[in-house]
């Protein structure tokens, strides 16, 4: 294994390089969506000039974009971990395949049934939800969080979970603090009485490697866009579900859950950044032979996950230091580093007397780039009590962030705190 070059990785990314202000930019907006390598950019552009048609064609341009669409399906289906590439589905975005799903799901229960999402959950994965419970009559109930780490409390899901329970919606990790759930424990006892479970891994995609066979959820949704690729949605789904479940589609559609003519573009784009993410593993992972029955592409991107994951949280644990020494910041979330295993590399923090998006305005303009408010985690910063005072300041390290602008943030930071300039 070689050491972790974040440098050269850089130089694969070329947004990296923008500068405000004689500086390059400092992104810690990773949570609402990454940066792309060249190999991205490269396949979305070479789509267009030698690929550009709609599928199923009998003519050169039209076999190629199939032949590009198939291979970025495969590529998904390997990042992760599903038994075959048509468990894996294609859309505008997670939130609008979760719509989708939720109104397949839906038309096949009845009134009284009952669907769990949780208060710690982005929108995208409790509105769908609710809509359908509406429209059919059926209960929906939260999953309440412990107020002191923001993490959920799972006795309340044990009293909540019945036999009338035909549904989980969970978050495989906050995309407003970074709580980690523990998805397969939740998975294996939903199964239990019944029910099926559908996983949000937006945020926990870009951050650590999935195995959604392990996991053994029915469904799984994340967004290329957050994982270095183009802005996509991307939905797992196990074949037999995929199979039976009413699909609301026009009758000439070849799929049942993938609506319209696809962005073909951001599909080759897609690909392109799991095949980046394998060459991550290949230059800097700790690769053994595959296990049986898996694929080389699939040893390596678990290899490059982890080392991702291992870069990612030393530059956390940077950060969690320099917070905590800044007076008047607070920290919501887990902040033992005996837990971290049970977060990603993303906090949330607010400070006194300074609302979230002046303190975003004020790094802005230093070239650091965060997000303020509630990045549609709505009933989280409702149930913390920060609905009124403007949701709370997201800094999210991504595996090209540097040492250098952790201590870049900080400095910024108290800048801020001081009112020095």
């Amino acid at each position: 294994m070689t050491r972790f070059d974040v440098d050269a990785l850089r130089r694969e990314f070329p947004a990296l390089s923008v500068e405000q202000d004689g500086r390059p930019l400092a992104y810690f907006d990773g949570p609402g969506g990454t940066q792309v390598p060249q190999r991205v950019i490269d396949a979305v552009v070479g789509y267009y000039a030698s690929s550009n048609a709609n599928d199923g064609g009998a003519f050169l341009t039209s076999e190629r974009s199939d032949v590009v669409v198939r291979s970025a399906r495969a590529a998904v289906a390997e990042f992760l971990g599903a038994a075959s590439p048509d468990e894996i589905k294609f859309g505008q975005n997670m939130t609008s395949l979760t719509f989708h799903v939720s109104r397949s799901i839906g038309a096949t229960l009845q009134p009284g049934d009952e669907i769990l999402v949780t208060t710690l959950d982005h929108e995208a994965n409790v509105g769908p939800w609710r809509s359908v419970a509406a429209d059919r009559g059926l209960t929906v109930r939260t999953i309440d969080i412990r107020p002191d780490d923001v993490t959920l409390d799972m006795a309340d899901f044990e009293r909540q979970l019945t036999s009338r329970t035909k549904l989980v919606a969970i978050g495989y990790a906050s995309n407003a603090v970074g709580t980690i759930s523990p998805v397969e424990d939740i998975v294996r006892r939903a199964h239990a009485v019944g029910a099926l479970t559908y996983v949000d891994a937006v945020h926990y995609a870009p951050h650590r490697s999935i195995d959604v066979q392990s996991l053994g959820t029915d469904f799984l949704a994340c967004s290329s866009y957050k994982f270095f690729g183009p802005h996509l949605g991307v939905l797992y789904g196990r074949t037999e579900l995929l199979q039976s479940l009413p699909a609301y589609k026009v009758r000439p559609a070849h799929d049942r859950f993938e609506t319209g003519t696809q962005g073909f573009e951001s599909i080759a784009g897609a690909g392109a950044a799991i095949d980046y993410l394998a060459s991550v593993g290949q230059r800097f992972g700790a690769l053994s032979d595959p296990s049986p029955g898996q694929s080389p592409r699939r040893a390596c991107l678990q290899a490059g996950m982890s080392a991702i994951r291992t870069h990612e949280m030393v530059l956390f644990g940077r950060l969690l230091d320099g917070l905590e020494q800044i007076p008047g910041l607070r920290i919501w979330g887990i902040t033992d580093r005996t837990r971290f295993a049970e977060r990603t590399p993303t906090a949330a923090v607010t400070l006194d007397a300074i609302e979230p998006r002046a303190a975003a305005e004020a790094l802005g303009a230093r070239g650091i780039t965060t997000w303020d408010g509630n990045f549609y985690a709505q009933a989280l910063i409702e149930r913390l009590g920060r609905a009124e005072s403007g949701g709370v300041l997201r800094l999210g390290i991504v595996h090209y962030n540097t040492t250098g602008e952790i201590d870049r943030l900080l400095g910024a930071l108290e800048e801020v705190v001081t009112g020095r300039r």
